[in-house]
């Protein structure tokens, strides 16, 4: 028998970056009272001050409203591509999504992305032109993109400032009219983890949708996937802060506190049932294939225990990081880290700096390669210390993505040159309306990481926006590029890379270096090879004082024995010193 929760709405809310997600939210905590006014702030649903800093959303946030006699259960979602997993995740718990277009910038590329997404899990999809107060709104021109693009009536489409409030009720009254109400199939309990996050008092939290049946407080409860059992220590819903419940029904989002330490045991996409009458494991998620990988190292191998703590821990509120345990002669005990982007680095990265009070060195980040051996066999690798001998490889392939980029026809010349600057192959040429155009194209994923997104905003004064997804992997010339500093190769400068750019990157790094490494007292080299071959050096002089100074007089053989002594000191030093390589260093040797 169907069962229909009549009252219940879940929907959220998709954009591309800096559309207005956050304060939109804000207004529908304002207006249904969800929070008190004297506890407003902006951006009320990013938790971490990193989200406050950035402006930008990081991980999905639920919460739950009551307005006019219904239960709205909002997601806000993060914009950037970096974390589309947390948008996907979000989309499989609810019914609806709206679809939020900046009436200053139009339909960019992760708008486009998002919304595939959405439609691919039969979502309701209300568009909402949102900020129609600022000064540079062009109303009618983005009403034409976002017809086209949907299909639907220029009166289907919603009107809102998330700022000033305006069209806010219009859009909640569509929500309840247009959003179906959930809907579940069986009699046993079922609940779909879709996050989580570790309290160190009360163990993993799962957050949750209830797709059928009910979970109580004190229920013994099971997760299938990890065929663990437990009691739920309590449940609840979010205010968006934890609000306990007796129970949480069909329908419904909210947590439930599980009181497990190890944090394997309640992972995203799970299922949990009760374990007095189990039921069926839910699909649960698409697993998601990291993009870039680097290592991540303690900085002192004191560290490293508590490393390893902090990267569980991260995990259980980021599912998109994967990682493995990495040895390094140079770097010592870390992990090899998968992510789905440059900026998803930053942000684990520096999350593990900020909740956990660690120091750490992140090497240089690349890209998987397929490695096809003269033996017959094939591997993937993640980093340059992987790849084998030249003698035993029979051909190297590397990851190609499809890309898209939304701008303004003025600057296609420019971003044209830039694609095939990175080695990319043009498709076709979209045209969104007069003025706007979506460039399809394919390019080699180690051409987009570092600093391409960068680029793209300089080649484009800002108004360019970029989604890419994996495609296949094809035959490359790819070499190792290590970097010298000193006596010593340092591995977190190595990476792979096409054979034609590695003089010039091996140029660029060097002299990046020998304006980042202070001077020491000695005289330090700096130097690209690949494999045996010296392709670029640079030398940071060593720091001296004048030793003739308290001469005076005599012969000049005595002014030539004291530089003679100098310079032999410096050598001796240059022979056993260590240089210390300032932490900035292993991202920065990479910008263009």
């Amino acid at each position: 028998m169907t069962v229909i929760m009549t009252n219940i709405r879940n929907f959220c809310i998709i954009a591309h970056i800096d559309h207005g997600k956050s304060t939109l939210a804000d207004r529908f905590l304002e207006l249904t009272h969800t929070v008190a006014s004297r506890d407003m702030k902006a951006q009320m649903l990013d938790q971490m001050d990193l989200e406050r800093e950035r402006g930008i959303t990081i991980k999905l946030q639920p919460v739950r409203m009551e307005y006019n006699g219904y239960i709205l259960n909002l997601i806000d979602t993060p914009g950037h591509v970096d974390f589309s997993y947390e948008v996907s995740r979000s989309l499989q718990a609810v019914e609806g999504a709206i679809l939020l277009v900046d009436a200053s910038q139009g339909v960019e590329a992760q708008t486009l992305a998002n919304l595939y997404l959405a439609i691919e899990q039969n979502l309701v999809v209300i568009p909402v032109i949102n900020k129609i107060d600022l000064p540079a709104a062009d109303v009618p021109k983005v009403t034409q993109e976002l017809t086209r693009l949907l299909g639907v009536t220029k009166d289907e489409i919603l009107l809102a400032s998330g700022k000033s409030g305006q069209g806010v009720v219009e859009i909640l009254d569509s929500v309840i009219k247009l959003v179906p109400a959930p809907q579940s199939t069986s009699k046993k309990t079922q609940a779909l983890i879709f996050d989580s996050l570790y309290d160190d008092y009360r163990g993993v939290v799962a957050f949750v949708r209830v797709i059928s049946g009910a979970v109580k407080k004190g229920d013994i409860i099971h997760f299938i996937s990890a065929e663990k059992d437990t009691h739920a220590l309590e449940v609840g819903t979010f205010k968006p802060k934890f609000n306990p419940k007796p129970d949480l029904t069909e329908g419904e989002i909210g947590y439930i506190v599980t009181g497990f330490k190890e944090v394997g045991n309640a992972r995203v996409g799970d299922t949990v049932t009760l374990a007095k009458d189990k039921a069926t494991a839910l699909p649960g998620y698409k697993e998601v294939k990291p993009m870039v990988f680097a290592g991540i190292f303690p900085e002192s191998g004191d560290e490293y225990p508590k490393l390893r703590d902090a990267m569980d821990q991260v995990n259980l509120t980021d599912a998109a990081l994967q990682f493995e345990q990495e040895q390094s002669k140079a770097l010592g005990f870390g992990y090899r880290c998968g992510f789905l982007g440059m900026l998803h680095m930053e942000i684990i990265a520096e999350r593990l700096k900020r909740e956990h009070g660690l120091h750490l060195v992140v090497t240089t980040p690349s890209v998987a390669y397929e490695i096809h051996l003269q033996s017959g066999t094939s591997i993937i690798i993640h980093s340059p210390q992987e790849l084998p001998d030249a003698s035993h490889i029979a051909e190297i392939r590397e990851p190609w993505v499809r890309a898209e980029i939304v701008s303004p026809k003025q600057y296609v010349g420019g971003l044209m040159s830039l694609i095939q600057e990175r080695h990319g192959l043009f498709g076709t040429t979209e045209y969104l309306d007069e003025i706007r155009v979506v460039l399809h194209f394919e390019i080699p994923l180690a051409g987009l990481i570092t600093d391409f997104y960068d680029t793209l905003k300089s080649a484009s004064s800002g108004y360019a926006s970029l989604n890419y997804e994996f495609k296949d992997y094809r035959k490359a010339d790819i070499v190792r590029l290590d970097i010298w500093v000193g006596e010593e190769v340092v591995e977190a400068f190595s990476l792979l890379i096409a054979r034609e750019d590695a003089y010039a990157m091996g140029k660029r790094m060097v002299a990046k270096l020998k304006d980042i490494i202070p001077k020491q007292q000695f005289v330090i080299k700096l130097q690209a090879a690949v494999g045996s071959k010296i392709i670029a050096a640079e030398r940071i002089q060593a720091l001296r004082k004048d030793v003739t100074k308290g001469l005076y007089g005599g012969d000049v053989t005595r002014k030539r024995k004291l530089l003679e002594k100098q310079k032999k000191g410096k050598k001796r030093m240059g022979a056993h010193g260590h240089v210390e390589i300032p932490a900035r260093a292993f991202l920065e040797v990479l910008k263009r």
